[in-house]
């Protein structure tokens, strides 16, 4: 099977993981989330409207600065098209509570796994690593040894999907509450990290776009969290 099938097959794979890992904490390990109208049609064409506009723009931004031809997507884009997006709708909408705690899960796992396909998708993807020495180089097929870095994704946002459902199992409102937010910052300070190990053009030297994409978003997570309601309030409202 060709790369661009397996990625392809991935991309669905993700899609279903992150909705069916949404259904086994809501049915089965029994986690409430805070009402929102986060359901509301309009609400997800919103949502999926800014996340495919952001996917392209700033996948084929980072092609061209890159000196590569062609379009792109890029997972990061699409969650900061969304973000603004929803925020946007939200404001337009008069909506002023959070909306996003039920997408925290959903978020970890579908990168998780979507990750796994663009590793499989090899050099076309655009998404590999700098060339290393490392004993877990991988050889995407030009005989050059690099970071799997879509592999070192994929593990993060796993271990932060493990880390957030023992804590949401365990009742406890703050991260419940503020969980996307929390997913949300911690893919962008991976992301961050990341990007030193990346082959693409920057910006702001040494900076990528994808350096500074991530830093907004970082600070969009940590406003967010900085300003929610605080964790006693929370437990409160969680016991009533």
């Amino acid at each position: 099977m060709s790369g661009t099938l397996l990625h392809t097959g991935f991309d669905a794979l993700a899609w279903a993981a992150a909705g069916l890992s949404y259904i086994w904490l809501t049915r089965c390990a029994g986690v409430r989330f805070p009402p929102s109208r986060s359901r509301d049609l309009s609400y997800l064409a919103a949502l999926v409207f800014g996340a495919g506009i952001g996917a392209f723009a700033f996948g084929s931004m980072n092609l061209w600065l890159s000196q590569q031809e062609g379009l792109a997507r890029s997972i990061e884009g699409a969650l900061a098209g969304g973000i603004i997006a929803v925020e946007l709708y939200k404001r337009s909408a008069g909506i002023t509570g959070r909306t996003g705690a039920r997408f925290a899960l959903p978020l970890a796992v579908g990168v998780a796994v979507g990750r796994i396909g663009c590793f499989f998708a090899g050099l076309d993807d655009f998404t590999y690593g700098t060339p290393t020495a490392l004993p877990w180089a991988h050889d995407f097929g030009d005989g050059v040894p690099r970071h799997p870095v879509q592999l070192y994704e994929s593990a993060a946002m796993a271990g932060f999907a493990i880390v957030y459902v023992l804590y949401a199992m365990r009742g406890k409102a703050f991260v419940i509450e503020n969980g996307c937010y929390l997913a949300v910052g911690f893919y962008g300070t991976q992301r961050f990290a990341l990007e030193f190990i990346k082959p693409y053009g920057t910006l702001v030297e040494p900076l990528t776009l994808f350096h500074l994409l991530s830093a907004a978003i970082i600070a969009y997570a940590a406003l967010m969290i900085a300003t929610a309601p605080s964790l006693r309030t929370l437990d409160n409202i969680a016991a009533a």
